[in-house]
């Protein structure tokens, strides 16, 4: 029987290509994540394939270099920047003699490292047991002897069949104490939908400056820096546009490309923020040569939580070092369309604020004439 080993911290990353034109990027971004997990790239291999094998995912050939670099450098983990089956997982580690995980399990990782509020780190552990509950249905063949177990088995249940159990009932218990957070939630949200004051809320991916932004509009101290997934719990702040018109700007968790299901669906109490606001600033790393790809990313995971009707407000960030200057743009109507600013040096925040209160100013114009129109 193959025991699994601890998680280290030297890895060997394998980033293999299937036809994807932004793979050196993604190679790149996969490093980034690592790091950021606080863990040291010992190497990388790459290769390319038509399609994964059902077994190692990767190939017996490919299996082996990725040994020998283990031996090499003394890796005692290696992380493949791709989704691997329990079985997939099970026969690497087997292969290789240390610990392997894939994707979601890493950015997991860093998730598990993030957050800080109690509401944060309920939302991570149901994520890593829902996570987990897919690796104990043929991962780890030790799992299915049948043990003895005083106060916990019933007779001939076996330790997969006990582990299943306790973690249902874990997962139960978090998913009742998360619908409470809903509540109190929805029960803030209705108070300041009472008063009248415009939601906004500050999405974008991981790393493009949503907090660097945040505090520099709100005078706030949220935590942020330049790394990924910097910011897991949602912070609100009421930010005066100009003397009459005031809203609550709130900062978000960042996405990323294949963002794990099962972390937005813990998260969906968090992203009800998003999904009520009434516009999005949606972040943008000018400097990234991947930012219109990673637009994309961020509208496929605001459509799969149900807030790809709200207004956006394109916030074209880090133009400082792209040497651009802070403006506004306008489409051939004169509607604004996306704000040019530096969230670090202050470059155009005032050119944002004068958007903000523009585009909400329409949207209330707008929703007056429609209910004038629905009155006649």
């Amino acid at each position: 029987m193959f025991d699994r080993p601890d998680i280290g911290d030297q890895a060997v990353l394998v980033c293999l290509d299937f036809g994807d034109p932004d793979h050196q990027e993604n190679v790149a971004e996969c490093a980034e994540l690592v790091r950021s997990a606080n863990v040291t790239v010992t190497g990388i291999i790459q290769g390319k394939r038509q399609r994964p094998d059902a077994a190692l995912f990767a190939g017996k050939g490919k299996v082996e270099e990725v040994a020998v670099m283990v031996r090499a450098t003394g890796a005692n983990v290696v992380i493949f920047n791709h989704q691997l089956s329990p079985a997939q997982e099970r026969n690497l580690e087997r292969a290789l003699q240390c610990r392997v995980i894939d994707r979601t399990s890493l950015i997991l990782d860093i998730f598990a490292q993030r957050a800080r509020s109690h509401e944060g780190k309920l939302q991570v552990e149901l994520a890593q047991l829902s996570h987990i509950a897919t690796r104990l249905v043929r991962g780890w063949t030790h799992l299915e002897r049948q043990k003895g177990g005083i106060g916990l088995r019933g007779p001939g249940e076996s330790q997969l069949e006990t582990d299943r159990r306790l973690l249902g009932n874990r997962v139960k218990a978090l998913k009742e104490r998360l619908a409470q957070v809903q509540k109190q939630r929805n029960t803030q949200r209705r108070g300041r939908q009472r008063t009248g004051i415009a939601s906004v809320s500050i999405v974008g991916y991981t790393n493009a400056g949503k907090s660097t932004l945040f505090n520099a509009l709100t005078k706030a101290r949220a935590y942020a820096a330049d790394q990924l997934f910097a910011t897991l719990d949602t912070t609100s702040r009421k930010l005066f546009l100009n003397t009459e018109t005031s809203i609550i700007v709130s900062d978000t968790v960042g996405f990323i490309r294949d963002l794990p299901h099962t972390l937005v669906a813990a998260f969906r109490a968090t992203l009800e923020e998003t999904i009520q606001a009434d516009l999005l600033l949606h972040v943008v790393d000018s400097s990234n040569p991947l930012r219109d790809v990673q637009i994309e990313e961020v509208n496929k995971v605001l459509a799969e939580i149900g807030a790809e009707a709200v207004p956006q407000l394109i916030v074209w960030n880090k133009t400082d070092l792209r040497q651009l200057p802070a403006a506004i743009e306008r489409d051939e109507l004169g509607a604004i369309q996306a704000v040019r600013l530096s969230a670090l040096t202050g470059e155009g925040l005032e050119l944002l604020r004068e958007a903000l209160a523009e585009r909400l100013q329409s949207s209330d114009n707008q929703h007056e004439e429609q209910d004038a129109y629905v009155a006649e």
